[in-house]
């Protein structure tokens, strides 16, 4: 190093007296063979601790790992489209069961109106029926009442014809022709 300080300075020197620059030379190497000397001893250097193989390693755990990420994420692609799926066919079937439960709710809906229209005309003829009952049987009670009546008034009316038609004497005939047949 100190060569290379002393020919440094007689470079300047020389160089003030209107000379040639002149290179340094140390061990008989110009300054470029310098760093190309110091750039080969680094690499064999880093080559023997075995630089490249840390560096391939950690770019390996990297790709590994990155790699991995990947993976995962595929795999979480994959269940992701999967739950789409599901869910997809869960709302199709929902779709389809509510479709289902609408036109079931029709039918029955169908089937309560027949029944109660089929009841109503059921209850509406019975209650008819009810009805003529009570006037056939008001009509015969009528007919009865008016026969009570009628037969009281004819009763009436014969017993006050025969009281008035009839004495003591036409009734011995009456009674001796009764006795008389028998």
């Amino acid at each position: 190093m100190l060569d290379i300080a002393l020919l440094a300075a007689a470079g300047h020197a020389a160089a003030e007296h209107g000379a040639e620059h002149v290179e340094p030379v140390a061990f008989g190497l110009t300054p470029p063979m310098w760093v190309a000397l110091s750039m080969a001893t680094l690499i064999l250097i880093a080559l023997k601790l075995g630089v490249p193989k840390m560096l391939t390693s950690g770019l390996d755990k990297s790709i590994a790992e990155i790699r991995k990420q990947l993976d995962e994420a595929k795999a979480l692609r994959a269940e992701a489209e999967a739950l789409r799926k599901e869910y997809a066919d869960k709302i199709a079937g929902a779709e389809k069961d509510a479709a289902e439960m609408l036109e079931h709710a029709r039918h029955e809906a169908d089937a309560i109106v027949a029944k109660a229209s089929a009841d109503a005309k059921i209850m509406i003829s019975r209650r008819e029926k009810m009805a003529q009952d009570k006037i056939a049987a008001a009509e015969r009670g009528a007919v009865e009442e008016l026969r009570a009546k009628a037969a009281e008034a004819a009763a009436t009316a014969a017993a006050r014809l025969i009281a008035e038609n009839h004495g003591a004497k036409a009734d011995k005939v009456l009674v001796d022709e009764a006795i008389g047949s028998i």
